[in-house]
């Protein structure tokens, strides 16, 4: 995958970067001399993705810090166990879903590092699969909903050594492509992908959504878009009448 920044949409590339494993587009577009404004576009398939950004030159002093920090998301980890961890880098889709039921919301199973806490619908970009390819068939395959996206969010990514589903210790790099969509026939969401990462699904109600025990990531992308997007998106009036 790799990172282009551009000044304005639709103009020359100010860098152009691959995204190494274990680096943040964020700092990554800093140390560049670069904050990244939004993201623009994510185009092509699989593991050949270009992530186009707008940027502007922040003008600071930039200290070079390396990979993003390493966390171990599974404490009974021993140093002897991690040895010479698989290192993977993931890219994967999701969405930030709305309706007139509220805010499309997914449980992760006991398979995760996670389990019982709440997130978005979406997972991994299969081979010759776009990004919105890959969420819109991923909330059929976790969800049972159908998606239209919206537009491009947000980009998130995270770091750490731990044990994969199936029992792989891992120096996993998660690169998550975040959208916005609209679900304009919602149903009572069922999970099909019985037995994978979801446990189950629900419509939340906008006015609710806070009292749900969020992944840490995705808390922090609900707290920083849905309160913008519900008002874009035509579904303010659900805040206040449910």
């Amino acid at each position: 995958m790799q990172i282009v920044g551009v000044v304005v949409a639709g103009g020359p590339g100010v860098f152009v970067r691959p995204l190494v494993h274990g680096t943040d587009p964020h700092r990554l577009a800093w140390e560049l001399g670069y904050r990244i404004v939004r993201p623009l576009s994510a185009t092509g398939m699989g593991d050949d993705l270009t992530l186009t950004v707008q940027v502007s030159a922040h003008g600071r002093p930039v200290t070079e810090r390396g990979s993003q920090r390493r966390r171990a998301l599974d404490p009974d980890l021993t140093e002897e166990e991690i040895g010479t961890p698989l290192v993977r880098q993931r890219l994967a889709a999701y969405s930030i879903v709305l309706s007139d039921r509220g805010l499309l919301a997914t449980e992760f199973s006991e398979r995760t590092a996670v389990p019982g806490s709440w997130g978005l619908p979406g997972g991994g970009i299969d081979a010759g699969e776009n990004p919105s390819q890959a969420v819109i068939r991923e909330a059929v395959e976790e969800t049972g909903q159908h998606i239209e996206i919206a537009h491009l969010l947000d980009i998130q990514t995270d770091h750490w050594i731990g044990r994969s589903p199936a029992g792989v210790i891992e120096d996993f790099h998660a690169v998550r492509i975040i959208y916005a969509a609209t679900c304009p026939a919602p149903t009572d969401p069922v999970v099909h992908d019985v037995g994978g990462t979801t446990a189950s699904t629900r419509w939340v109600p906008l006015h609710a959504w806070q009292r749900m025990h969020w992944a840490a990531g995705t808390r922090a992308l609900l707290d920083r878009h849905l309160v913008r997007l519900a008002m874009e998106l035509g579904y303010r009036r659900r805040w206040a009448t449910g």
